[in-house]
C-alpha cells in the first residue's frame, strides 16, 4: 500500500519532450496503434511516454541508483522493457493528465492519483515476452496539449515551443515494395517559404532525414534515397496545400492546411507512484472493459488488467532493495 507521501514528484524539463519527440517521429515506420483515434495523438502519447522514461533515468543517475537499459524499447519492438532494476525488467506505464481542471487539483492534492486504476492493456500483458518477475512500475505526467488552431495560436504567442507534424499513410510509410521513392519533389502552394524536413527510410532500411527550404509555388526535388516516408515537419503550419510527388508511385500526395498537428507536449510534473512484480499483479488484478470511464481517460479504447495506484508498493522499497 502506498500513501501520498510516497509518490515521487520529478519536475520536468524541455529537453523531455524534445527527446520524446525524435522517438516518436521515428516510431512511426514500426509501431501501432492499438488504441484507435487521431494519429497526432498516438504521437503525444508516444512523446509523454519517452518523456517520463528519460526523466525516470536522469532520476535514478542523481540518486546513484544503478540500472541497466540494454534491453530498452527499440522501435521495431514497443512493448519490451524500459529499465532493468536489480536485475528485474522494469515496464513503465505512464499516463498524460492533459485536463487543465485535473492538473490543477494534482498541483493541490497531488493524492489523488491514488483513486485511479494501474492500467496494462490486456494484449500488452499477453505477450510472451514477458516473465513473471518483471516489475510494473506506474507514472503520471501533467501538461498541456495545443492541438486546436486557437491553442497553437495561444502556444505560438506566448512563444512556446511548438512540432508541427504530418504523418504518410501507411502506403508509403511501410510500400509493398521496397524499391526507390524518389527523387522525390516537393511543392508548396503557400504565399511563404516552408522550412521542413522528411523523414524515412532507405535502402537498408535505416532511418534517413532531408531538410529543405520549400519557396512559394516552386518544385524542389528533396536529395535523399528515400525507400519510405514516414513524416513531414515544418517549422510553422502551412496556410495552403502541400505536395509530394514520388515518381516510383506515379502519384502525387496532398496535403491540406488541416491536415498538420502540434504534437508537442508542455509538461508541468511527473509524479512516479510504485510498482508491483508481475506474477502479483496478475493475481490481484480486475479486467476494466473497453469504453470504461477511468481517472486517465474519459473512455478507455483497449481492454485493460487493473489494480488501484493506492496498491501498489513505494518506489522507496525497489530502490533500497536495488542498493542493497
Amino acid at each position: 500500500m502506498i500513501t501520498a507521501s510516497d509518490l515521487l514528484r520529478i519536475p520536468y524539463t524541455s529537453d523531455l519532450t524534445e527527446g520524446g519527440i525524435a522517438y516518436a517521429s521515428r516510431s512511426l515506420l514500426h509501431t501501432y496503434d492499438r488504441m484507435g483515434g487521431s494519429p497526432f495523438d498516438r504521437l503525444r502519447r508516444i512523446v509523454a511516454g519517452v518523456a517520463v522514461e528519460l526523466a525516470f533515468r536522469r532520476y535514478l543517475t542523481q540518486q546513484n541508483i544503478s540500472f541497466d537499459i540494454k534491453g530498452a524499447t527499440p522501435f521495431t519492438d514497443p512493448d519490451r522493457y524500459d529499465v532493468s532494476l536489480g536485475g528485474h525488467r522494469c515496464d513503465i506505464k505512464s499516463f498524460l493528465v492533459s485536463h487543465r481542471t485535473q492538473i490543477t487539483s494534482l498541483r493541490t492534492d497531488p493524492g489523488l492519483i491514488l483513486k485511479a486504476p494501474a492500467l496494462v492493456p490486456l494484449d500488452q500483458y499477453s505477450a510472451d515476452s514477458h516473465s513473471d518477475n518483471d516489475l510494473y512500475l506506474f507514472a503520471f505526467l501533467t501538461g498541456l496539449v495545443a492541438a486546436s488552431p486557437d491553442d497553437l495560436q495561444r502556444a505560438m504567442g506566448a512563444s512556446q515551443p511548438i512540432y508541427i507534424i504530418h504523418t504518410m499513410p501507411k502506403t508509403w510509410t511501410r510500400p509493398h515494395a521496397w524499391i526507390p521513392l524518389g527523387p522525390l519533389v516537393l511543392k508548396s502552394e503557400s504565399d511563404e517559404t516552408l522550412r521542413l524536413e522528411i523523414g524515412g527510410q532507405d535502402s537498408g532500411r535505416e532511418f534517413i532525414t532531408r531538410k529543405l527550404e520549400l519557396p512559394p509555388r516552386t518544385r524542389i526535388e528533396a536529395d535523399g534515397d528515400f525507400y519510405s516516408l514516414a513524416y513531414i515537419h515544418v517549422e510553422s503550419k502551412p496556410k495552403a496545400r502541400l505536395g509530394i510527388h514520388s515518381p516510383a508511385r506515379k502519384e502525387t500526395y496532398l496535403i491540406e492546411s488541416i491536415a498538420w498537428s502540434n504534437i508537442w507536449v508542455y509538461g508541468m510534473d511527473i509524479y512516479l507512484t510504485g510498482w508491483i512484480a508481475r506474477e502479483e499483479f496478475r493475481r490481484r488484478a480486475g479486467l476494466i472493459h473497453q469504453g470504461s470511464r477511468v481517472f486517465q481517460y474519459d473512455q478507455t479504447r483497449t481492454k485493460n488488467l487493473a489494480v488501484p495506484i493506492s496498491d501498489l508498493r513505494p518506489m522507496s522499497e525497489l530502490f533500497e532493495r536495488v542498493r542493497g
